[in-house]
């Protein structure tokens, strides 16, 4: 990688985006040692334009961005960083420099419908039901669907298939909010699984 730091007068601009989900989670600024540093340190490194100097995001709130990996647009003037952050991004403590955001692609937008409806419960809701039903009922339902799923993996319906497969999703997302756990910590393991 050898990005072209003379169009920016030796800077360029770094979005910085949630290896996980992918959401964007905020844009700096970097020169060579900048990128050097964060490189070697594990830790997003940009170059300050207000303070003329390094600064590692989180040096001071302790909410560092973990350096996954790095890419180079078709210019070679701007980076894109995948980092995992350990707390909120933005000073002014949102999970983004775009201020909050749950949504980060439908799977994410479900898992926040189906945390609010066990936080406000709402008559005639499927979700608020299973929730009023406690977890055995939840978990029933999981085991159900699973065996459903497996069920349709032996035929030859892909139709079948594919919605046995989101009935398993929709309630396995509710069987996690139900035990207080979210989609992210799983797939922080799934990640550490496959570096293993």
């Amino acid at each position: 990688m050898n990005p072209d730091f003379t169009k920016g007068e030796g800077l360029i601009p770094v979005i910085v985006q949630e290896a996980r989900t992918k959401e964007v989670l905020m844009l700096g600024y970097m020169n060579e040692e900048a990128l050097a540093e964060t490189k070697s340190k594990g830790l997003v490194t940009f170059f300050s334009r207000s303070k003329g100097r390094l600064w590692t995001k989180g040096e001071t709130s302790g909410n560092h961005l973990k350096f996954i990996s790095a890419k180079l647009d078709c210019d070679r003037d701007t980076l894109l960083i995948q980092a995992i952050p350990s707390g909120p991004v933005c000073h002014q403590g949102t999970d983004t420099c775009f201020g909050k955001s749950d949504a980060k692609g439908f799977i994410y937008e479900l898992e926040a419908t189906i945390k609010d409806r066990k936080e406000n419960p709402q008559e005639g809701s499927y979700t608020t039901s299973l929730f009023n039903k406690g977890m055995n009922k939840i978990a029933q339902k999981v085991g159900e669907e699973a065996v459903e799923l497996v069920i349709e993996a032996k035929d030859d319906n892909a139709d079948l298939f594919k919605n046995e497969a989101a009935d398993l999703m929709y309630h396995f997302l509710i069987l996690l909010r139900a035990k207080n756990f979210e989609l992210k910590e799983i797939e922080e393991i799934l990640v550490a699984r496959q570096k293993s």
